[in-house]
């Protein structure tokens, strides 16, 4: 299921969808704070998130993307007008492989480290369960992704922000001013506001961001649930074809569907298609090439499928680490 089959004529208005961005992650950091300074596992969110914050990997993440996506800005795509396209085509990519990377390696040194080094033992060994610190852990990582997430994020708009203006330059067409000045009555002094132009283009990108999140929260619950049995090279070889797998799944049914291949075949594609997860609903690529902006319904529904998803994986993480011995 792919962006393109929620297309709508009648887009949403950039103010709304900046509107839907900025409440979503309000009201993640919002229950985020509640449930760090209110729960048991909390205390294990708020020390993982410390922990893979102050790690190298995740300052290496964060200025290897930043390099990346300022160097695409200003090398040629030779895409015939449609750099900006490109750029967030690959702004994404490299956003959302910076996230993944970093969750699987937290959840490797995290809880497979932890195990092996008999730290969890003293964990546990206090008024905190299993369970809790299943939950503490995946909270805490995912808030080290999103803490990851919006600095790129922040630093991935600007960009679009000026590539348009640079493009326009490169090809002689006229160039749209940086901001527009508007005066207020009660200031002495105007205020800058962003021109419509650019403003749209860095819009449409809203939402693809917002789906990076989804994606990196399925394959970081999935990533804790594998950590709690395995060491940090199996995760990360698991992980790595559950997202090359999760993204082809949707291709393997329809094309074992239509080419009327043997029912075993379109059996085992169905099977796969609905034990991993559909990652390519959260691939934004057909919204990018086409201008066209992600309607809410479809992150609504891309969102319900998230909380679905992380829920069965952690809940297998509960399975299998119920009885890990860890003496």
């Amino acid at each position: 299921m792919g962006v393109s089959l929620f297309a709508q004529s009648a887009a949403p208005t950039a103010g709304f969808v900046w509107g839907v961005t900025a409440g979503a992650i309000a009201a993640f950091w919002a229950a985020i704070i509640v449930f760090s300074f209110t729960t048991r596992a909390g205390i294990v969110a708020r020390a993982t998130t410390k922990e893979a914050v102050r790690q190298p990997v995740f300052f290496l993440m964060l200025f290897i993307a930043a390099a990346i996506l300022v160097l695409n800005t200003f090398i040629p795509f030779f895409s015939l007008g449609e750099d900006v396209k490109m750029l967030k085509d690959c702004g994404l990519a490299t956003i959302l492989i910076s996230c993944l990377l970093l969750a699987v390696w937290t959840a490797s040194t995290g809880i497979s480290a932890e195990i092996e080094g008999k730290t969890t033992m003293t964990l546990l060994s206090k008024p905190l369960n299993r369970r809790q610190f299943i939950i503490g852990k995946y909270v805490g990582i995912l808030q080290a992704v999103l803490m990851l997430l919006v600095p790129l994020s922040l630093v991935f708009l600007s960009l679009i922000y000026y590539k348009v203006g640079y493009d326009a330059r490169e090809a002689s067409q006229e160039v749209p001013e940086m901001f527009n000045w508007v005066s207020v009555s009660w200031l002495p002094f105007e205020l800058p506001t962003p021109v419509d132009r650019r403003w749209f283009s860095t819009t449409l990108i809203l939402p693809g961001l917002l789906l990076i999140f989804f994606e990196a929260a399925i394959l970081t619950a999935i990533s804790v649930a594998i950590a709690t049995r395995a060491p940090m090279v199996v995760n990360i070889v698991t992980c790595l074809a559950v997202y090359i797998v999760g993204h082809l799944a949707p291709v393997l049914v329809h094309v074992s569907t239509e080419n009327q291949v043997l029912e075993n075949v379109q059996f085992v594609a169905r099977l796969i298609a609905t034990i991993l997860p559909s990652l390519a609903m959260f691939d934004t690529q057909a919204s990018v090439a086409t201008d066209v902006l992600v309607p809410p319904e479809y992150l609504m529904w891309s969102a319900i499928y998230c909380v679905a998803y992380v829920a069965a994986a952690i809940l297998a993480a509960f399975m299998l680490f119920e009885d890990r011995d860890l003496a």
